[in-house]
């Protein structure tokens, strides 16, 4: 595909007004635009709580907040086509009883699945508040869980079997796991952080793009495992199992509400994203080859996603016309 770059300028414009550090578009493997900015002056607050340092390519090493969670995802489906995790299974087989302040009966109805579908029926506080499978909550706190579920199903720490299953094998060389400050764990309801870069998130990107495997062939996780992340869940069209999906009927956002259609209306119906607080976003398109990944701090645009998705579209659409 031909890019029009003058609409792939004003995309980058756009973006680094939106207080960007690092943006990345690929099409087939190729690189179609990439732009890493410093911070803004005045980001000692987002310096203090998300930077760890500098990659090699110059972009920053950032903590990228809930997009942690489509990478868990991955490890969880990886865990369970080698036998070690039983996504029905109830999360205290993994992480012993008492985990949740629910009643042992209702905690004991929670199983590894309800946390990776955001429906435990759990509150913020990990207070019962429906039965599981029968609410969608998207809960941070809950989710946390499925590190120790992780780490007692594979026995190894969090960092060591996401780098041996899944970044270490896909090149990610700059990707690891830090321990959150206190003032950055109670904002965000996790103590540990997932610190990356751009071209890492594609990378992770490209993994779902090849069907699970590795750009050597490597199969690291089965078709279907990685198709039942992507299916639409009974309770919320708009997610899989830690992973935000375009094309439903409707869909349910933190501190957004809720609306009818699609999650990204300007996006085409098959992306997928990983989304994060700050406005992180990995968009991987299917049907276009198409991987968009951006970091940094919180946009003064609220509809930022929108107008990337359509910038994205413009720079394509004007090429065929033409």
């Amino acid at each position: 595909m031909a890019w029009d770059q003058a609409a792939l300028g004003d995309l980058a414009s756009y973006c680094e007004s939106q207080r960007t550090t690092g943006l990345l578009v690929l099409e087939n493997r190729r690189t179609v635009l990439e732009r890493n900015w410093p911070v803004a002056a005045g980001s000692d607050v987002f310096e203090r709580r998300y930077l760890h340092g500098t990659a090699c390519d110059g972009a920053l090493r950032e903590d990228v907040a809930s997009q942690q969670k489509s990478l868990v995802a991955l490890l969880a489906a990886i865990a369970v086509d080698d036998g070690r995790l039983d996504l029905e299974q109830p999360v205290s087989n993994y992480v012993g009883r008492g985990w949740s302040h629910a009643d042992p009966a209702q905690e004991l109805a929670i199983v590894v699945r309800h946390l990776l579908e955001m429906c435990s029926g759990l509150d913020d506080s990990l207070r019962f508040e429906a039965p599981a499978g029968t609410r969608h909550h998207y809960n941070t706190p809950a989710y946390a869980l499925m590190l120790p579920v992780l780490e007692a199903a594979e026995g190894q720490s969090i960092g060591a079997l996401t780098q041996t299953r899944l970044t270490g094998p896909l090149g990610m060389v700059d990707t690891g796991w830090c321990q959150r400050s206190n003032e950055l764990a109670a904002l965000l309801g996790n103590s540990r952080g997932l610190v990356t870069t751009p071209r890492d998130m594609a990378r992770l990107g490209q993994f779902v793009l090849d069907g699970g495997l590795a750009e050597n062939g490597a199969r690291l996780v089965s078709s279907a495992g990685l198709s039942a992340i992507f299916r639409r869940t009974a309770l919320h069209p708009a997610y899989g199992r830690l992973w935000w999906l375009n094309g439903g009927t409707h869909w349910i956002v933190p501190n957004r509400g809720q609306g009818d259609g699609s999650l990204v209306p300007t996006a085409p119906a098959d992306a997928l994203f990983a989304l994060g607080s700050e406005n992180r976003v990995l968009m991987v398109v299917p049907s276009l080859a198409l991987i968009l990944v951006r970091l940094g701090q919180q946009a003064p645009d609220a509809d930022l996603r929108e107008r990337m998705a359509s910038g994205l579209a413009r720079a394509m659409m004007r090429t065929a016309i033409e």
